[in-house]
């Protein structure tokens, strides 16, 4: 039981009581909720509670709360830097049952849905109201996740992170209390920001229940675009010129040559294996025209070797998703081992360096590594696909990530865009934010003054 101070039966009978058999101690189901997507190993918490509304896991909390218990939250369980480990046992709170789409106010373009609620379901759900959500970070992730690790993905460049995209959240306090952390006002400056103080908080400051989002209109035409580059530089300086050009593109996604192999294997594709651009565009016939043009034109001056659009709805929607699945793609490469997948953001006019510099890298390394990237907003990722077993490629590939972070960091960006701290990058926030360290962990000490909620993330133990 980790160390633990409380008694089990006890434990077990106040959650009972409050779940009935929504609690589960099975050993499978408590492995699942210990583990995300990546190479860390699961943790399993000693109890999965699947909570269905907000006073439920106010309940739960208060439970834990009076022993001491830690908590970790679960939502989709796609998260990459161990967020959902739990470290000390205790009880995870699976958040996944709760799916109500409570509001949709399309006069207002927001609406307010619980945590459980995936991007997929509630983008399903607008299909008639002209409306959509955004934020797509790939993957089944639920609404609350991507809130809690302040996700954002391939729409960003236009449409910006969960950080702008939330108006208000209903958070459940590590002493049980319930509160609302804003209104739906468009802005305020009545107090604390306290909506951004959870947005990214990985369950360590709260839990959230529910959230309240901006919702923005389904452009009148969609069109992609890819173009191919003899190296990543020439990929790379084509996507700073269009961004400061003022072209206003909705995506814009890098995969380097070894990632389009992969694609071109897993996703049954045939796209020229070099390093690509994944484009989109959105708004009126004529406008989506001009970028495409504006587009096509920079990127042949930067020595493009092929620009083709895709020739409908079918061909873009296929090219998305073959993006959306290059996580399974790199894994597919080799089957049996696991993805060390690691993310950091520099500002635009750093990015050519920075990513060439961890090409030359990438080209060392002695297992397969993928690189993909939401470039537009100076965002890129590595897949490491390595052995867990092998401790020569795991320390391999605990020097490439230093060297990229370090490089970043270096470059005034950050240690992480977009995966979050969990506990795989707790090591780098010393390095990334010095002495502003230490107001983060005032505010987790006045929050959470038990330490119960997600501990041995995000902030280096005291």
């Amino acid at each position: 039981m980790s160390a633990i101070l409380f008694s089990v039966p006890d434990l077990f009978d106040a959650l009972r009581s409050i779940l009935g058999e929504r609690l589960s101690t099975g050993l499978a189901e408590r492995e699942q909720h210990g583990r995300g997507e990546s190479y860390h190993a699961s943790q399993a918490p000693d109890a999965v509670c699947y909570a269905q509304t907000t006073e439920e896991v106010a309940a739960i909390v208060r439970v834990c709360a009076a022993r001491r218990v830690p908590i970790v939250a679960f939502g989709g369980g796609t998260s990459l830097e161990g967020h959902v480990a739990a470290q000390q046992g205790g009880v995870c709170i699976d958040l996944s049952r709760m799916q109500r789409i409570i509001k949709v106010r399309a006069d207002d373009l927001d609406v307010t849905v619980e945590a459980g609620v995936t991007r997929q379901q509630l983008n399903t759900e607008l299909r008639t109201t002209g409306l959509f959500f955004p934020v797509d970070p790939g993957g089944e992730s639920t609404l609350g996740g991507m809130v809690a690790t302040r996700a954002s993905g391939t729409n960003a460049v236009r449409y910006g992170t969960m950080r702008e995209n939330v108006l208000n959240l209903t958070v459940v306090l590590a002493n049980g209390e319930i509160i609302k952390t804003g209104s739906r006002a468009r802005k305020s400056a009545a107090g604390y920001d306290l909506t951004r103080v959870f947005v990214g908080s990985e369950g360590t400051l709260g839990i959230i229940t529910e959230v309240t989002l901006r919702l923005y209109g389904i452009p009148e035409v969609l069109s992609a675009a890819v173009c191919a580059f003899r190296d990543v530089q020439a990929a790379v300086s084509t996507v700073v010129a269009i961004i400061q050009y003022g072209i206003p593109v909705s995506r814009v996604e890098l995969l380097d040559a070894r990632t389009v192999r992969a694609v071109n294997r897993y996703s049954r594709l045939a796209l020229v294996e070099a390093p690509t651009l994944f484009f989109e565009f959105g708004g009126t016939p004529a406008s989506v025209t001009e970028q495409l043009e504006l587009t096509r034109e920079i990127a042949q001056g930067m020595g493009a070797v092929s620009f083709e659009f895709a020739a409908d709805d079918d061909a873009r929607r296929s090219l998305w998703r073959a993006r959306h699945n290059v996580h399974y793609a790199m894994q597919a490469m080799r089957p049996n081992a696991r993805i060390w997948s690691t993310d950091v953001c520099v500002p635009i006019s750093a990015l050519p360096e920075c990513i060439a510099e961890t090409a030359e890298d990438v080209d060392k390394a002695s297992f397969f590594v993928g690189m993909v990237g939401h470039v537009g907003d100076g965002n890129f990722h590595l897949g490491m696909v390595v052995d867990p077993d092998n401790p020569a490629e795991l320390a391999e590939a605990e020097a490439l990530n230093v060297r990229v972070v370090e490089r970043a960091i270096r470059l005034e960006g950050t240690c992480t865009g977009e995966h979050g701290i969990g506990s795989g990058k707790i090591k780098f926030m010393t390095l990334e934010h010095g002495a502003a360290l230490q107001a983060m962990q005032a505010i987790k000490r006045a929050l959470d003054p038990l330490g119960i909620l997600n501990p041995g993330k995000v902030l280096p133990q005291e």
